[in-house]
């Protein structure tokens, strides 16, 4: 007997007992037990966790956490879940972020709605892949059925299609590779019509470009880099007062690119920009598109909440009329993520992104007309996700949700009228939606100079954080640095958002009253 043989029918006992102890951690019909006490435990940690939290944040930094985490040895296992939470407190719990806290002020991450959480729950253990019907059944068809009703609310068409995605940079690149593929398409069939040689799509590649405001999200040119035409494809079009997009320059630029024979593949608009929450002219964008023939993409990663407003639908007007939309109910549905989807108005255009391997979604069962999902998506292997959103319409409904965002943006309203009172503080622009932008200035008559103010919110930003008493975030308008409030928590009040401002102020102040008579005589004496 050779001796990988005997190996095979003889496995030593340490194979045994290790084989033993991981299968009493699978999860099946032996173990649902154990899975319920598991994850019971789990829940009552978090829940207990969230309900003593007072702040959002511990002011834990790099270095202080960092040790604890690299102290672990990973290849000396607990075995006791208990143990293993109780760790887990220690090195995650108790510092992490806490969006749910009202004075959680940052980035676009909002708190989750129980719905969300249920699902989220019963999606992870049984462990859907949404990539075939043979691995999802049901979830295929409950994604489908979202999609349809997210196109709807939309308004995009019977022949409207989509895919959930993993969030905003992957659905704009998405859909920037259809409109990409459908330029490419369109050029090949112009030249074919005029009796030239259709050229390959190495010599198309380089005409074409990407229109979007200087205000758009990041996600945009990086598509572009991605998808071989590099970041110089995308030409940004400047913004007005109130951040959004100028359709006279964007005008000016789609007959520029007519005349020098460059190939407009997709105008990107925004309906709610990252930094301002901006939303830009829709229905104007729309007609240019339309008169040049060329794509036009909506990113509503951020203001798609509104296609459940019982109040401000009206903001998006001019939405329906795009080729595709990515949305994010992972910002304004209130979702934990990922949940975000990338929708289009012609079905047909999904194809650029199918590939029909044999072993998983074969030729054959399109002709079947089978429900894979992979057909579409960019992805193979994809959770699914569409069930926390299905839950939360089937328990809250689409309206409830709609009035937690309109909550914000009437918060983000009023934010705005008490920065615009205040003299401490000057604020960019009346927000469309729930960010407010705005810097704290000195007081009338102090000779600091812009620099030092620029450090001076700097400061307040990272001292905030480091109190742990508010978490905000920061920007750049017009080469300066300011603070930023994003709202996307119902449970924030006015009195959160002025009791924030005076801790602000109060930490700009002490830094400017501890350096500007340093610099102003450093000054003097040059």
């Amino acid at each position: 007997m050779s001796f990988l043989a005997q190996t095979a029918e003889d496995p030593s006992p340490e194979s045994i007992s290790g084989a033993a102890d991981g299968r009493a951690h699978l999860f099946n019909d032996r173990t649902a037990e154990s899975y319920r006490r598991s994850v019971t435990d789990g829940v009552g940690l978090v829940a207990s966790t969230v309900a003593r939290t007072d702040r959002p944040f511990t002011g834990v930094t790099p270095g202080e956490l960092a040790p604890q985490i690299s102290g672990i040895d990973l290849e000396q296992p607990l075995g006791d879940p208990g143990a293993a939470l109780k760790e887990l407190e220690r090195v995650y719990l108790k510092d992490a972020v806490y969006f749910h806290h009202p004075r959680y002020l940052a980035h676009l991450n909002c708190p989750v709605v129980i719905p969300a959480l249920l699902g989220e729950a019963v999606l992870s253990a049984v462990n859907s892949s949404l990539d075939t019907w043979d691995q999802s059944a049901g979830g295929t068809l409950i994604e489908r059925r979202l999609i349809d009703w997210t196109a709807e609310r939309i308004g995009l068409g019977e022949a409207a299609d989509g895919i959930f995605t993993s969030g905003g940079s992957q659905s704009n690149l998405h859909a920037l590779l259809l409109a990409r593929d459908e330029a490419c398409k369109l050029v090949e069939k112009e030249a074919a019509a005029s009796g030239e040689p259709v050229p390959p799509k190495s010599e198309i590649l380089p005409r074409l470009r990407i229109l979007t405001s200087q205000a758009s999200h990041f996600s945009v040119k990086k598509s572009a880099a991605i998808l071989g035409l590099g970041y110089e494809a995308v030409i940004s079009i400047p913004c007005d007062q109130d951040r959004r997009m100028r359709t006279v320059a964007l005008a000016r630029e789609l007959d520029r690119c007519d005349q020098e024979n460059q190939v407009v593949m997709a105008v990107v608009a925004t309906a709610g920009t990252t930094d301002f929450g901006s939303i830009d002219p829709l229905p104007e964008i729309a007609e240019l598109c339309a008169r040049h023939g060329s794509w036009m993409h909506v990113d509503a990663a951020y203001g798609c909440g509104l296609l459940a407003s019982p109040t401000r639908r009206r903001l998006l007007d001019g939405i329906e009329r795009a080729d595709s939309v990515t949305v994010d109910y992972h910002k304004s549905f209130f979702q934990p993520v990922s949940s975000s989807a990338v929708l289009v108005r012609d079905r047909v255009t999904l194809s650029h992104a199918t590939y029909h391997a044999d072993y998983l979604n074969p030729e054959r069962s399109a002709e079947k007309l089978i429900p894979n999902q992979v057909d579409k998506s960019i992805q193979t292997t994809r959770r699914f996700d569409a069930l926390k959103l299905w839950l939360t319409l089937r328990i809250m409904g689409a309206d409830a949700v709609g009035a937690l965002f309109d909550e914000v943006v009437d918060r983000a309203a009023e934010g705005w009228h008490l920065l615009d009172t205040d003299s401490r503080f000057e604020v960019v622009t009346e927000p469309q939606l729930s960010t407010l932008v705005f810097r704290y200035v000195p007081p009338t008559g102090d000779d600091s100079d812009p620099d030092l103010v620029d450090r001076a919110n700097l400061h307040a930003r990272e001292a905030l954080a480091a109190s742990g008493e508010a978490v905000v975030a920061g920007t750049v308008v017009d080469g300066r640095h300011y603070l930023k409030f994003t709202l996307l928590n119902p449970e924030t009040s006015l009195s959160d958002i002025a009791f924030v401002l005076d801790l602000l102020a109060e930490h700009a102040g002490q830094y400017l009253a501890l350096h500007i008579e340093p610099e102003l005589s450093h000054s003097r004496a040059s």
